[in-house]
């Protein structure tokens, strides 16, 4: 071929090993040659044997020399050479020599990066473009797939998650759409819901078809290892809205919450809230934990929770949906599902008191608070008096017999004499005045008061009639009795607000054996209520040094442990999903139970996210969990939102640009792996588009796309 005078002109001779045959880098009758000297048209390239010779200006010459390195390195993995893979090859090398990419991964890295092996097919990024999206993957947590349709994003995205999910990086993928297209509403479309929502899913079933064994597909979505849905349905994670949520001022119905109110966590601290969303009526379960504890949760709500074999294995904690724990509660005869506990007593905020708290506690169980007579106390020990004594400044305890003390108010000089004793005063405030054993409670001040108050009010309790109960070879539990079912039920509260659990039974009053006072039968009246009380460690339930030191010396009381007893269907109710910032993503609910909604150890894929607006992008985006990762995949050229409508992909890159562990890469047609005429057609739009400076949901464009498959 003639060349320009004014080019330098250069040759090069190649010498290709002869453990490559020709035939495999030239291609079946040259194919593969025509292509490099379609690419080349300037450069003579003669083949003999396995000899190359390649004449031309010298920038050709390099490229070529370099490019049959490439294949070489290539064919040295045993990956065949294609047409499609040597023209990618010669543009990533034009790239470079033009200065458009750095030329930092060559052909033969992007070509031979393996992600999947299935089904006797590879899965492999075929551009530089998608080399660096694939590597964005593994090296960030959430990453953005952007551009245009046929680049392979969600395809490589799936292929990910499926290589995450069989390296047991993750427990589960989620793959995620927003069912709008074309102005498309799914209440008009025929059929059932799973018939209306299927055609927005399809192409993620179909992708998992190329990866996975079909057979193995609706085995591991019946298990939730792998989760299809719409994106509405991702925030259905909910609980009624009369459900007990506990924040910083006690409890409160979780439908009256709202963004930035503060609810209670793990670690027993305030976490605000920082999303509410409604779900409307949904299928309703009661999930019953084996000391008495439940809750009210829809079948998707989620809940960390380990089996005895995760405990042995010291695996992690795991999350799993209320639904796929149904049916599957029991071991052989041991429940199967262990809860997390509260990793600290809970922190409410410390409130004024009337009346010492531990001293309000020996009063509650050993105390005469009718009001009809002076204020007295019944013990066995001295200690509890001279205790309740120092506890109850302005008052005398006074010794009348037997187990008697009387409460009676020190009287300075020129006091009047009808000034009202001081426990009697406080009792008052209170509104424990006229209370018998059957009828007291621990006030709400005391309740919801600090840990050192709960704690106080609790020994209190426990030194005037509670105990430690040894056993052989088990660590020590704590017995409380009394006749009053709500101080049955404050007991129970305080406990669990310690991070401790509680079982309770009832003693019926009659039959029961009468006890004696004064030489007298005395029968009972009221049923009594045990309580059985297991405390974390560094939780010391008494004062009163003779069960104190019982308790110790049989070690304590071991680690409090919940286990999922039963789940049971609980009718329909009106729900919503809240979001917590807690970073375990855990709050507490009724009971003291921990549940949470956020996704934690999976792989979430959202597809077609430019059709999400900006407050679902923000909502899918805040579910993140721990040990999880995030790929969100779309093209901005063609949102199918009602106009004026703005598009949350478009939102999100001006929001999270530049925010660390977030990256965004951008595919161009370049990097279209359909047919050829695709790319063609994304540059007239662009162009076209560009002309005419489109706008957020400019129209019905791009009905149904599927992505592009490698």
């Amino acid at each position: 071929m003639t060349q320009s005078p004014t080019q330098p002109q250069a040759r090069a001779h190649i010498s290709i090993p002869a453990a490559h045959p020709m035939v495999m880098l030239l291609g079946a009758g040259d194919s593969l040659l025509r292509v490099i000297e379609a690419a080349f048209p300037a450069a003579d390239i003669h083949v003999r044997g396995n000899d190359i010779s390649a004449t031309g200006n010298a920038a050709d010459i390099a490229l070529i020399q370099r490019l049959f390195d490439e294949m070489v390195l290539v064919l040295r993995t045993g990956q065949p050479m294609t047409e499609d893979a040597v023209e990618r090859s010669i543009a990533m090398l034009k790239a470079t020599d033009n200065g458009q990419a750095d030329g930092t991964e060559t052909p033969a890295e992007v070509l031979t990066q393996n992600i999947l092996s299935s089904r006797g097919r590879t899965i492999r990024p075929k551009t530089l473009n998608q080399k660096r999206y694939v590597d964005a993957i593994d090296k960030h947590t959430i990453v953005f797939g952007i551009g245009p349709a046929g680049t392979g994003k969600t395809y490589l995205a799936m292929a990910k998650a499926v290589q995450a999910l069989q390296s047991k990086q993750v427990s589960r993928i989620i793959l995620t759409r927003p069912a709008v297209e074309a102005g498309e509403r799914l209440g008009f479309l025929p059929g059932t819901l799973f018939d209306k929502i299927d055609p927005y899913l399809r192409p993620l079933y179909d992708a998992l078809h190329d990866m996975l064994d079909p057979d193995s597909i609706p085995r591991l979505m019946a298990a939730g290892t792998i989760e299809v849905a719409p994106l509405a349905y991702m925030r259905g994670r909910a609980q009624p809205v009369f459900t007990n949520v506990l924040t910083p001022d006690g409890w409160r119905p979780i439908g009256t919450l709202e963004v930035g109110d503060l609810v209670i966590g793990s670690d027993g601290a305030p976490t605000p809230v920082l999303g509410v969303y409604p779900q409307g009526e949904k299928d309703i379960y009661r999930v019953s934990a084996q000391d008495g504890s439940w809750t009210l949760c829809c079948g998707d709500h989620l809940w960390t929770v380990r089996t005895a074999s995760d405990k042995r294995r010291d695996k992690p904690w795991r999350v799993l949906e209320t639904k796929e724990m149904i049916g599957n509660l029991r071991a052989a005869r041991a429940r199967r599902y262990e809860l997390p506990m509260l990793t600290a007593p809970v922190s409410f905020p410390e409130r004024e008191v009337p009346m010492d708290p531990y001293a309000l506690g020996l009063l509650l169980g050993d105390g005469c608070l009718t009001g009809a007579t002076t204020p007295s106390f019944a013990t066995q020990d001295p200690e509890l008096a001279e205790a309740l004594e120092g506890s109850l400044p302005g008052v005398s305890v006074r010794h009348k017999g037997g187990p008697d003390y009387t409460l009676n108010r020190l009287k300075a000089p020129g006091d009047v004499v009808t000034l009202e004793n001081p426990v009697t005063r406080a009792l008052r405030e209170l509104d424990l005045v006229g209370t018998r054993s059957h009828s007291k409670f621990v006030p709400d001040a005391y309740l919801f008061n600090s840990a050192d108050v709960r704690l106080a009010v609790l020994q209190g309790l426990l030194d005037a009639d509670g105990g430690p109960v040894t056993q052989k070879d088990r660590t020590c539990r704590v017995q409380y009795t009394t006749a009053s079912i709500m101080l049955r039920d404050d007991m129970i509260a305080l406990v669990q607000s310690l991070g401790g659990v509680a079982y309770t039974r009832r003693r019926a009053a009659e039959g029961r054996t009468p006890g004696r006072a004064r030489g007298r039968d005395v029968h009972h009246r009221y049923d009594a209520h045990v309580v059985d009380i297991r405390l974390p460690e560094g939780i010391e339930p008494f004062r009163l040094p003779r069960k104190a030191e019982k308790y110790r010396a049989a070690g304590g009381g071991g680690r409090p442990m919940r286990f999922i007893d039963s789940i049971e269907p609980a009718g329909r109710e009106e729900a919503v999903c809240i979001q917590v910032a807690a970073e375990d993503s855990l709050y507490v609910t009724q009971d003291y139970l921990l549940t949470h909604n956020t996704l934690n150890d999976a792989f979430i894929i959202l597809d077609e996210a430019q059709n999400t607006s900006a407050e679902q992008m923000k909502m899918f985006l805040t579910r993140l969990g721990f040990d999880s990762k995030i790929v969100v995949t779309g093209d901005i050229t063609q949102v199918d939102l009602p106009s004026g409508t703005k598009s949350g992909l478009r939102q999100v890159q001006d929001i999270l640009e530049g925010i660390d562990d977030v990256h965004f890469s951008r595919l161009t047609s370049q990097d279209v792996v359909r047919h050829k005429l695709v790319g063609r057609i994304v540059d007239a739009y662009e162009k076209y588009d560009s002309s005419k400076g489109e706008q957020d949901g400019g129209g019905p464009r791009g009905r149904g796309r599927h992505n592009g498959k490698q």
